[in-house]
């Protein structure tokens, strides 16, 4: 790590109000705008750019704009980006650099090859190019590398393509990126924007590890479009959880959130990626692009706007104007975001994207770089398997009192490497096809259609089945529990397809949300696609992204018999009182549930008040 050094100080002296913005139109956020090379380079016509720029902030406040000078082997002449720069800060709107390391976008995101060295020295030139124009610029989100060449082939000799690649981009941004744009204007902040596939980061070169030390600070893609039509299948909750990760892993220093209106279905969904970003507390929101923010919304995507806002958005800057006003309103009184741990090594893979679901099923996630000692309830996924002392941890939380629930994927993972020593369940290569459910004493429950579970084998005693899916006269574990010294380690079955985890009925979610929910004040009753977030101030938001209407209930975890309050309409809700559900290890709480109505594509804001 001694590479980093220097480089580590520059950022400590450097960083200190660079990135993240201080709000100035709305009172908890500031706004950006992203404008591409294509943009930029027309802005010299001046009647034109503030005739555009006069419609986009007719119907959203502006704070800041990033004005990109390269895409595509596109590079912005100097006189024009002078003149924009000029235009911009004349009406106070803060302005800084972007560069986009494309070298053809529309050819699969061909990327530029960093073992070439004619593509090497054209990215130190647009480095230093921009630095020369700016004090601050940001990498859109490709700066990594695709190319298999034969220079490429070559370079990483027996390597893996994710250990080569890992290295070459580490070396590559303080080569050709922050060194020379320092040497060109000592005062410049390097900021990169990672994309919202984090998951797969390290096979292309994206190093989450070293990037976020080296870099003046880091950004956010919270896009996440429509989870069926797209390739990339992201749920919505991701808009939500990838700024809280990025945000752990690089604490203060992750500048905002970035959304498009591209892939999508409804004008909703664009609206939700922004509130998403929002409940994570992004101190400040990119809109990526001038151009597209002020395209009409096309009459199909009008069918689910809600019918809380008055008038449908005329363009894709109304619709993101609209939205920030609603939630700028009542975000001040939100604390601090907080979730179930959910630990993810540096590099791993396995069960990918899983805690995304799991958020979509109600449990307020948060997954953490290193290994989380202090809660009493952690959710470890396959990925874990990365840390080679994963069993080793497992077991001095146990020791210690403090619950474990892992997923199947991860038992599979560590079966020969210990686990057994914990609780001796075997995770088989057998399948079933199951419809039918068991909480406790609860009689048969039915979900809408057939899931594909493994099936996991246990010994009778030793652990127990919490609960059981069925097939005609025989069964298997959905949740399962086994003790070892002072706590409980849980098995979560994960069906194989995720999205079936949205299948499970209702009560079986319950159950699921009863146990792992140790660490958070507020906990969800009711069906899937439904997520709770929730603050360390007794606030919390419910959402829906459900079509219809769906009533759920919130229940306190812990003693209470408080009254909530509806933080955007002023409403009082109360409670009904009750025992909170038996889990093993905990003792049993008298505590408030509270019903709420949440409309389609929309949410609810609550604070518990005395």
């Amino acid at each position: 790590m001694k590479i980093f050094l220097s480089a580590i100080l520059m950022t400590a002296l450097l960083w200190e109000g660079t990135v993240a913005q201080q709000p100035a139109n709305y009172k908890n956020f500031a706004v950006s705008v992203y404008a591409r090379a294509y943009e930029v380079r027309d802005m010299s016509d001046l009647k034109m750019l503030e005739a555009t720029w006069n419609g986009i902030t007719s119907q959203l406040k502006v704070d800041k704009i990033y004005l990109e000078t390269h895409r595509d082997k596109i590079i912005v002449e100097d006189k024009t980006l002078e003149a924009a720069k000029k235009f911009f800060e004349s009406r106070g709107v803060k302005v800084a650099g972007g560069i986009t390391f494309t070298m053809d976008e529309r050819n699969h995101f061909e990327t530029f090859c960093y073992s070439n060295p004619d593509h090497r020295q054209k990215a130190r030139e647009i480095a230093e190019f921009t630095a020369r124009h700016f004090d601050e610029f940001i990498l859109d989100d490709f700066f990594f590398t695709s190319c298999k060449c034969d220079l490429c082939i070559k370079a990483k000799g027996d390597l893996s393509w994710t250990d080569y690649r890992l290295k070459l981009m580490t070396d590559a941004a303080l080569e050709l990126i922050i060194d020379p744009a320092r040497a060109v204007n000592p005062n410049v902040k390097v900021v990169i924007k990672y994309p919202n596939w984090y998951e797969h980061f390290q096979g292309l070169g994206f190093n989450l590890e070293t990037g976020p030390e080296i870099f003046d600070g880091i950004y956010t893609g919270t896009e996440t479009r429509d989870p069926v039509i797209t390739a990339q299948h992201l749920q919505q909750y991701e808009s939500y959880l990838i700024f809280r990760y990025f945000e752990n892993i690089a604490p203060g220093r992750n500048g905002g959130g970035w959304v498009d209106p591209g892939a999508i279905l409804s004008i909703d969904r664009y609206a939700e990626q922004l509130w998403l970003t929002l409940f994570a507390k992004a101190p400040e929101i990119t809109l990526f692009d001038y151009r597209q923010i002020k395209e009409a919304v096309r009459p199909e995507l009008r069918a689910k706007w809600q019918d809380d806002n008055k008038g449908f958005p005329a363009t894709y800057a109304d619709a993101a104007g609209i939205t920030f006003e609603k939630a700028d309103a009542f975000l001040g009184k939100l604390g601090k975001p907080v979730g179930i741990a959910s630990y993810r090594p540096f590099h791993a893979t396995g069960e990918d994207f899983l805690q995304n679901y799991l958020g979509m099923i109600g449990i307020p996630m948060d997954i953490q770089p290193t290994f989380p000692t202090d809660p009493k309830m952690i959710l470890l996924t396959e990925s874990a398997v990365f840390d080679p002392q994963i069993v080793q941890k497992i077991k001095e939380r146990l020791q210690a009192g403090k619950n474990v629930m892992i997923t199947s994927g991860l038992l599979k993972a560590l079966q020969g490497k210990g686990i057994e020593d914990i609780v001796e369940l075997r995770y088989t290569d057998r399948k079933a096809l199951v419809q039918d459910f068991v909480v406790g004493w609860s009689g048969n429950l039915r979900s809408q259609q057939e899931i594909l579970i493994p099936q996991i084998d246990y010994l009778t005693n030793d652990s127990w089945e919490d609960i059981s899916a069925r097939k005609g006269a025989t069964g298997w574990p959905v949740l399962h529990m086994g003790q070892y010294s002072k706590a409980y380690l849980y098995v979560l079955t994960i069906p194989d397809n995720f999205s079936d985890l949205y299948q499970y009925p209702t009560e079986v979610l319950n159950r699921i949300r009863a146990i792992v929910t140790q660490d958070v004040p507020f906990r969800l009753e009711g069906p899937s696609q439904v997520s709770l977030f929730c603050y360390d101030n007794a606030t919390f938001i419910a959402e829906s992204f459900l079509p219809e209407p769906v009533t759920v209930k919130i229940a306190v975890n812990g003693p209470s018999d408080n009254n909530l309050i509806d933080l955007i309409t002023g409403e009082t809700i109360k409670g009904e009182t009750g025992n909170s559900p038996f889990v093993w290890g905990r003792a049993m709480t008298t505590g408030s549930r509270f019903e709420l109505t949440i409309q389609p594509h929309s949410y609810r804001v609550l604070q518990l008040i005395p």
